[in-house]
């Protein structure tokens, strides 16, 4: 809608304004301006308000508009003016207004900044959370247009709306003036804003995956009249999983008096069924699926799974057809699952819904699986199915063109019948709520992710997001920070899910290996060591052992405290007659199941060979509740000095419940640990609760078992540490001057600053990072020997005499850099070296910086990257470490456990911490210079690129030796702004 120049005298129609929300029901609503077009809507709106309501809008009766009302709530500037509509099928259902005041109430323009907000919501949609996504939207658009604060004036009787600004966590004020409640709100972002927003945003985007999962009633459009066909496909598959709602037939051809379709009611159309339908399936072709979204909108249909192809998958024209079928499903208040969808399974007993192709639903279990890959989701369904892993959901999300991974995440996050989230994702389209909402869902429970087009780059089909620039090597190393399980095929993702679903979580890498093969325990010890884990000697049993002897040993490995876990090997055993037996794998089983069931709670898994039905013997569960086990200590002799590589390693979080499901006492870690903070807890760590199953995870190869339990002690040691989150140290506070960094910032880009940015210049970046207390050594331009030695007499000898041009820079390699120059003689004598070799100073723009101690080069950087936000970095300067990839990566805000953890994540990290015999080098300075650059690019989303290369990091301090910093307009924080779905 595009308004008059009477009405936008200062600003056109604000369409950035525009936003579709999910509300407190799960329903969507899209809030917009208003707009001089909106008279005839304002008014029918309004004689849908119950005079109460309208009373505590306006205090006293107000039955209707006058002509002179309308026009005030439909003509607005846009900047001291503005009103806001949340609609439903183009219909208002509330509505909110600001307009700004002067310290005397009075109508102001700027630079006043404050103003007076008023809402009214129809009372048919109120308690749906409404009011509050208003006004987050509301508060944003006043902060844009320079206003800091809120005054509201609101009858005491009006408790709903007290509430509204009560509970939004803004800072305010409230008094009782004239029979009034007078409250005044701080409209800057606050901790508990931003948590309150959160919070409604999981459990609005958690609910509306609920309707889809849990409908009372499914209509099947596009049901045929024949067998076959995917309509009927998905009826059948509907009513054989004993779906417990009601169900129906549509299809517009259906005869008048067609009755029923494999027993269920027909009917042609969702209008004709004359009683309310939850969830409808869309199986037509595409050019008719417009027609089925406005049946089931008009119709009160409350969300969609649409199987239909002919989208984004066919190209530009697809692409614009997917973008209006969301539009005019969320113009409804729908969401949808798909289009090209393949469907979605609920296993609860509640509902037992199979809304999808999959003609053998999956056993009843405890994993959730969500998958942008129809064809990927077949092959994960028929993959646990022979495993006989059971699933709680199911969602083939086809284009995702409206509800996605970060949807599901935020629904297992409290769904009790999910313990694992597996995921199978293309593509990110929201970075940063992605690793948000994986980090507070790994806190509870494990989130295993396969990424495919790892190396396209590509954003889901039809979808207007930014592309992340960042290597997928950096995606992975932000998705452990966050807790996050990557693997690289779906094979890993399930033996990985199986294993987290029915074993408890280990409490270190201390791994015991049993078994009737000598060779098949040293091919699992060898893979242990691989992976990083601690395994024991393997203690073969002999091909004579008996289901009795692996039983004894079993339960006789779980009880030892000197190990964690138990990987148990197995192949046919050797009868008394002398003959190899293939055996009855359920003998087997159970023997272990009984161990397993009566010990301490520790994870195993079994890798077999040819041993018949024991796979699916194990993971059948038991038909009777297991005794409890008890809970493992750690021996008191368990080594705590150093990994294998040489580097410190900490003692992990103390807390005997800190995190549910974690408990035991560690006794190290898969992967380098911390070195003690002064912050850090104490060394004992929780123990490891009982798995819920009897179920005992079963591999055809040693790799794959260990390289699940390897991921499973990664992840438990996240548990462990997230339970004691890291901080940013208060020391900093005293050495950073953020209101000075903030004026040479906007003083540097200027008032009309250049949108593609600018770098600063060596002395600008000097300065500029100076304010955060990180000193960059001085270089002095030598564009002749003269100059050279009168730059290094200032300096004071020794000198380093090195060239600045671009690509020559940091390429010591190439023999521009020329060290421990100790006087003049052979400081000419390097210059002239230099410009022979290389080529005229003119060219090469040599420069004369003093000398840095001794010690290791590395490299700090931090970037802003359109998706994923700002990514703190850290390596070891040098070819090597670039060709080998050999960098850390993670998030900022940076903690000081993030930064303890950066620096002991590279390959090379034992070169830092004194290895083969050389000095351990001061990494408690190299930690605080990474808190620095992290607090510097957080503080100011102008600095998108910082690169302090190198740093010299000696036995005592550091030393930058260059810098180089880029500013440029701040771009959009969208995970900061009001709630709202991605646009289309």
């Amino acid at each position: 809608m595009q308004p008059t120049p009477e009405q936008s005298p200062h600003h056109v129609y604000p369409d950035h304004w525009e936003a579709d929300v999910v509300l407190r029901d799960g329903g969507t609503a899209r809030i917009r301006p208003i707009t001089t077009d909106d008279a005839e809507r304002l008014v029918s709106f309004y004689e849908q308000v119950s005079e109460e309501s309208k009373y505590y809008r306006f205090f006293a009766p107000y039955p209707r508009l006058s002509a002179k009302d309308v026009h005030r709530f439909t003509h607005h500037d846009y900047v001291d003016r503005v009103g806001l509509a949340a609609t439903v099928g183009g219909d208002f259902i509330a509505t909110v207004r600001y307009d700004r005041i002067d310290a005397n109430g009075r109508p102001a323009s700027a630079p006043a900044d404050e103003a007076e907000v008023a809402f009214l919501v129809q009372d048919a949609h109120q308690g749906r959370g409404v009011a509050s996504a208003l006004l987050e939207h509301i508060a944003a658009v006043a902060r844009e247009r320079g206003i800091r604060r809120f005054a509201a004036e609101v009858l005491p009787a009006n408790t709903k709306m007290i509430k509204v600004f009560r509970d939004a966590g803004y800072t305010q004020q409230r008094s009782f003036e004239d029979g009034a409640v007078h409250l005044t709100l701080d409209l800057e972002p606050t901790a508990e804003s931003l948590a309150v927003q959160r919070a409604r945003e999981q459990r609005a985007e958690a609910r509306s995956v609920q309707r889809l999962l849990a409908p009372g009633s499914v209509a099947v459009i596009g049901t045929g009249r024949n067998p076959g066909g995917v309509g009927r496909t998905v009826l059948r598959n509907l009513l054989g999983a004993g779906f417990t709602g009601r169900a129906y037939a549509v299809n517009s051809s259906f005869a008048a008096d067609q009755g029923t379709i494999d027993g269920v009611p027909a009917h042609r159309s969702i209008g004709e069924i004359g009683e309310p339908v939850d969830l409808a399936v869309v199986a037509v072709p595409a050019d008719r699926v417009p027609e089925a979204v406005a049946d089931c909108g008009e119709h009160g249909v409350q969300g969609l799974v649409v199987l239909s192809a002919g989208y984004a998958e066919w190209g530009a024209e697809g692409r614009e057809r997917q973008r209006e079928l969301v539009r005019q499903a969320r113009s409804y208040g729908m969401r949808i699952i798909g289009p090209n969808a393949f469907g979605i399974i609920n296993n609860a007993d509640a509902v037992r819904l199979n809304a999808s192709l999959a003609p053998e639903p999956p056993a009843q279990g405890r994993i959730g699986l969500f998958t942008q890959s129809g064809a990927i989701g077949i092959a994960l369904l028929s993959g646990l199915y022979r495993r006989g892993a059971g699933l709680s959901t199911f969602i083939s999300a086809g284009n995702r063109a409206d509800i996605s991974g970060n949807d599901f995440l935020q629904y297992w996050y409290e769904d009790p019948d999910t313990d694992v989230a597996l995921l199978y994702l293309e593509s990110l389209g929201n970075p940063r709520k992605f690793t948000r909402l994986a980090r507070r869902t790994a806190a509870v429970k494990p989130v295993v992710v396969v990424k495919g087009a790892r190396h396209s780059g590509s954003t889901p089909p039809g979808h207007a997001v930014p592309v992340s620039r960042i290597p997928d090597a950096t995606v992975s190393a932000l998705m452990r920070q966050a807790g996050v399980i990557r693997v690289d095929t779906v094979t890993e993702m399930v033996d990985a899910g199986l294993l987290l679903a029915d074993q408890p979580l280990p409490a270190g890498p201390r791994v015991a290996i049993l078994g009737n093969s000598e060779s098949l325990g040293l091919l699992t010890y060898d893979a242990c060591l691989a992976e990083g884990l601690r395994p024991r000697p393997p203690r073969d049993l002999t091909t004579a052992a008996t289901p009795q002897d692996f039983r004894d040993a079993l339960a006789e490995a779980l009880a030892d405290r000197s190990c964690d876990a138990v990987v148990v090997t197995a192949i046919p055993w050797v009868g008394e007659n002398g003959q190899a037996e293939t055996g009855d794998g359920e003998v087997l089983a159970a023997a272990l199941r009984a161990a397993a069931a009566t010990g301490p709670a520790k994870p195993v898994a079994v890798v077999h060979v040819e041993i018949g039905g024991l796979a699916e013997a194990l993971a059948a569960a038991s038909s009777t509740v297991a005794a409890p086990r008890v809970a493992a200590t750690a021996s008191p002799g368990a080594p705590a000095a150093a990994d294998g590589r040489g580097i410190p390693r900490v003692t992990s979080p103390t807390g005997a419940s800190a995190t549910p499901g974690v408990t035991g006492t560690p006794a190290g870690s898969v992967t380098p640990d911390l070195p003690a903070q002064p912050n850090a807890p104490g060394s004992g760590a929780p123990t490891p609760s009982a798995p819920p199953t009897g179920r005992i995870p079963a591999y055809p190869a040693a790799e794959r078992a260990v390289r699940a339990l390897a991921e499973a002690v990664k992840y438990a040691q996240w548990r462990r540490q997230a339970a004691v989150p890291g901080k940013v140290p208060e020391f900093l506070e005293d050495t950073i001057d953020e209101a000075g960094a903030a004026e040479r910032i906007d003083a540097l880009l200027g008032p009309d600053p250049d949108p593609r940015g600018r770098q600063l210049s060596h002395d600008e970046a000097r300065e500029l990072l100076g304010r955060y207390g990180i000193t960059v050594r001085p270089t002095l331009p030598a564009p002749d020997p003269d100059a050279a030695v009168a730059a290094a007499a200032r300096l004071g000898f020794p000198v380093a005499l090195k060239t600045t041009a671009p690509h020559l820079r940091h390429r010591a390699d190439l023999g521009g850099v020329r060290l421990d120059l100790a006087n003049e003689t052979a400081l000419r004598r390097a210059y002239g070296e230099l410009t022979d070799l290389l080529g005229k100073p003119t060219e090469l723009q040599p420069v004369v910086q003093s000398m840095a101690p001794r010690g290791v080069d590395t490299v700090v950087r931090a970037t802003i990257d359109p998706a994923a936000g700002a990514v703190l970095s850290f390596g070891l300067a040098g070819a090597p470490s670039e060709l080998l990839g050999d960098t850390a990566h993670r998030l900022v805000p940076a903690t000081d456990r993030d930064a303890a953890e950066l620096i002991r994540s590279i390959r090379a990290a034992p070169v830092l911490f004194g290895w083969r015999g050389s000095a351990p080098v001061d990494t408690a300075a190299l930690e605080e210079l990474l808190l620095r650059v992290s607090r510097l690019v957080d503080d100011h989303p102008e600095v998108v690129s910082v690169a302090l290369e190198p740093v010299v990091v000696a036995t005592q301090g550091l030393t930058v030796l260059g810098a180089t910093v880029r500013l440029s307009p701040p771009p959009a924080r969208t995970d900061l702004g009001p709630r709202r779905l991605p646009n289309y």
